[in-house]
């Protein structure tokens, strides 16, 4: 044992982005707000002690109790304005910092003044959307807009999408409409923004806005569940494959272009000058394509590759990865807790982990080498990234290793050049890439149906809690990071970690009744495992329906069952307990004391806050689920980007 230990000191420092992320993690899903003043205190301590020469151990729980503590110290230093209410009818004068165009409409978003809206002295964001009367202004353009704001929603049931926590860290104020506008002041149209903008007029093409310039729902929305059934879905994502392609593409360039300028090469490789003017155009494509967490990653990383090649070493490793990984933590601390992070590293961890760890005995035919590399990688990166695919998506398509080879390669070697041409060329009007582009995209489109119509191309999951995803990632990173050392520990250790995690999600039990926080939304589960709900439309909480049924592990495309009421009261029976639901005033105002006398009702809900003393412990409030017999488990919406500052 003490051989196994210390043989572990290699890895030592691939584990300091892992051990902050789950301190950062542990914050992100505390139950409340720890003191501000001790955490930036333990930050700064803590910090220290990792820096210092210590016992591994003190060090690894300095680090853990770092990043729960820089997670605490960020969330107050960004304070991102919130509203109180959602507003109607608004007169705004805000500035267009930024447009997401997707398939239907536009999104704007506006800086206003925070004070505008009751959220603080700051200046706020706000994301407004337009229908297809609104033409949107231009990047830049000071405008005075009527519309209207609400505020992001927390989460629909425990360990699920927080939305509000979400645009908090993204530094969204609120999200909303706009029903017109008039220009005020013309941007001066100097902006990288400004800049994507123009492309996107030029280009009129949504390949463009998706390979390009990063506005991830540009894809028809008819066609975005086939790529997502054939596991390519990450294409809309600029990421790594997206990197990779633009980074090789720029290297040969110049590359090509130095090897004709005798008088550089004849003093320093032409590979010097190439990899730093490619580092340039990467740098250029990262502010085009709108700086997301995945490209970020994926940057960091091909710019530490750019340096190794420089500096003459290894280029592809474990360090190096942790190093971005610890960066980007710094950057912002919640983007551990965002898809995009999780798949994009998971599938990185899960190549280098195969390519230099385990170094798999090649073919030596080209052709097999080829195909035998391409499934290989498939295969890894599919299974690093399915326990964070099912986690947050409920689902887990089965022929995405198919989707990957057959179509990646199409992306790779025809459409991507061609829509990057096709950026250059319409700029002068002309457009026939693109057009050549979006044909061979229907035809992907085509053979993608054709998978994605397979049997069982998609299993729907039961929803992963929070303990059982931390069981499978220690279980991953005990795989990569242990170094046995006779025996395969590390993949006993993955094994039972792994195990455990699977148990826990095959034994935790599905809720049997729901609550949005302010009761307008509940649903009721039936023995035979049936979701139906008080009503079958919500504006307010449009996406807690599929959330719901996904936790039931219904299909999301089956329609919202509606449960009628009797009398304006929903009593939902269980061998458990017994629950009275009453959405409007009258027949809560008729039944209120009869529900309060009766021993047989244990629970009463109500969209209005009931003032009952007699039965005060019948009523519940707030957001919450209720599991078999009788175990009720709120949705914490307490802490700092659920409520507007005092």
């Amino acid at each position: 044992m003490r051989d196994l230990l210390q043989n572990q000191s290699v890895n030592a420092f691939l584990w300091v982005p892992f051990l902050m992320a789950f301190g950062g993690a542990l914050y992100f899903n505390f139950p409340y707000e720890p003191n501000t003043c001790l955490c930036i205190c333990g930050a700064v301590v803590c910090a220290i002690i990792a820096v210092l020469k210590s016992p591994a151990l003190v060090r690894a729980v300095a680090l853990f109790i770092f990043g729960f503590c820089w997670a605490a110290t960020f969330t107050h230093i960004i304070n991102t304005p919130q509203i109180a209410r959602d507003m109607h009818g608004l007169d705004i004068v805000g500035t267009v910092e930024h447009i997401d165009y997707t398939f239907d409409k536009s999104r704007i978003y506006l800086r206003i003044d925070a004070d505008d809206i009751g959220a603080g002295d700051d200046d706020a964001i706000v994301r407004v959307s337009g229908g297809t009367n609104i033409v949107p202004p231009n990047i830049g353009d000071v405008i005075d807009a009527r519309i209207g704001l609400f505020r992001p929603s927390g989460a629909d049931a425990p360990a699920t999408f927080d939305y509000a926590r979400w645009s908090y860290f993204n530094g969204l104020t609120a999200t909303g409409y706009i029903n017109s506008y008039t220009v005020i002041e013309p941007g001066d149209g100097n902006s990288i923004s400004t800049l994507r903008n123009q492309i996107h007029q030029a280009a009129n093409s949504f390949l463009v806005d998706t390979l390009i310039l990063g506005y991830k729902n540009a894809v028809p929305q008819t066609d975005t569940p086939i790529w997502t059934a054939t596991g390519v879905g990450h294409v809309w994502s600029i990421s790594g494959f997206h990197i990779t392609l633009v980074s090789a593409w720029m290297l040969a360039v110049f590359y090509t272009i130095f090897r004709l300028i005798a008088p550089i090469t004849r003093r320093i490789p032409a590979r010097i000058p190439a990899l730093i003017c490619a580092w340039g155009g990467l740098l250029f494509y990262l502010f085009l394509s709108g700086c997301d967490v995945a490209t970020v990653r994926a940057f960091l990383m091909a710019s530490l590759v750019f340096a190794a090649f420089i500096f003459g070493r290894n280029a592809i490793s474990m360090r190096n990865v942790c190093l971005a990984f610890c960066v980007i933590f710094l950057m912002n601390p919640h983007y551990v807790m965002q898809p995009g992070f999780q798949l994009s590293f998971a599938a990185i961890f899960g190549l280098v982990w195969l390519w230099n760890d385990v170094r798999p005995r090649m073919p030596r035919n080209k052709i097999i080498k080829v195909t035998y590399t391409a499934i290989l990688t498939s295969l890894v990166a599919t299974l690093f990234t399915a326990p964070f695919v099912v986690a947050h998506f409920y689902s887990l398509p089965l022929y995405g290793i198919i989707g990957n080879l057959v179509l990646l390669p199409i992306f790779s070697v025809a459409i991507m050049p061609l829509v990057m041409v096709g950026v250059v060329t319409s700029g002068f009007g002309w457009t026939w890439p693109l057009d050549i582009a979006e044909s061979i995209y229907d035809t992907t489109l085509s053979v993608a149906t054709y998978i994605a119509e397979l049997p069982g191309a998609t299993i729907t999951l039961p929803h992963v809690s929070n303990i059982a995803l931390s069981f499978i990632i220690v279980a991953m990173l005990c795989l990569i990071f242990v170094r046995p050392i006779r025996m395969k520990v590390n993949y006993i250790l993955c094994v039972v970690l792994a195990s455990v995690g699977v148990a826990i999600i095959a034994f935790t039990p599905r809720p049997i009744f729901y609550a949005t926080n302010d009761h307008e939304l509940v649903a009721f589960v039936s023995p035979d495992g049936t979701i139906e709900f008080n009503k079958s439309r919500a504006s307010n909480h449009y996406f807690t329906f599929d959330t719901w049924k996904q936790i039931n592990g219904t299909d999301i495309d089956t329609p919202n069952h509606r449960r009628a009421p009797d009398n304006g009261v929903w009593i939902f029976n269980t061998p458990g307990f017994n629950l009275a639901y009453i959405q409007k005033f009258v027949p809560l105002m008729q039944n209120i004391g009869a529900l309060c006398a009766n021993k047989e009702i244990d629970y009463i809900v109500s969209y209005f806050d009931v003032d009952a003393p007699e039965c005060n412990n019948k009523i519940l409030r707030g957001g919450f689920v209720i599991y078999e017999p009788n175990r009720i488990k709120y949705i914490r919406l307490n802490r700092p980007w659920h409520n507007p500052p005092e």
